[in-house]
C-alpha cells in the first residue's frame, strides 16, 4: 500500500521527523504521523473516486433505463415508462392526445 503512494509516505515521514526534531515526543510524533497518513490516504481515495470518467452512452437504438410517469388529462390513466430508446422520450398517446409527464423534477 505504501508503495503505491510514495508521496504520502514521504510527507508523513518528513512530518514525523520534523516533529521529533522540534521537541515533541516519539509517541506523539508517531500518533500524529499515523493520523496524517490516514487522513491523506482517505483524501486521495475520495479524489480518485471522483476522477472516474462518465461511462459512454449506449449505442443508438439500445434501450435505456428511465423512470417516467405520465397521466392522460382526459381519463386520468397513468403509465410508468421504465425503458426507452432515448433518455428523454416522446410522451405516449392515450385518448388521441399526448399524455402529460407527472414525474417530479427531482426524480429525472
Amino acid at each position: 500500500m505504501i508503495r503505491n503512494h510514495r508521496v504520502i509516505a514521504a510527507v508523513v515521514a518528513t512530518g514525523a521527523i520534523a516533529a521529533m526534531l522540534a521537541g515533541f515526543g516519539v509517541i506523539k510524533s508517531l500518533v500524529a504521523a499515523v493520523a496524517c497518513w490516514l487522513i491523506l490516504r482517505i483524501g486521495v481515495l475520495m479524489l480518485g473516486g471522483l476522477a472516474r470518467p462518465v461511462p459512454a452512452p449506449p449505442p443508438t437504438g439500445e434501450m435505456r433505463r428511465v423512470k417516467l410517469t405520465y397521466r392522460c388529462e382526459i381519463c386520468g390513466t397513468e403509465v410508468r415508462m421504465t425503458a426507452a430508446p432515448e433518455q428523454d422520450p416522446e410522451p405516449p398517446r392515450h385518448c388521441q392526445e399526448d399524455m402529460v409527464m407527472v414525474t417530479p423534477v427531482d426524480d429525472l
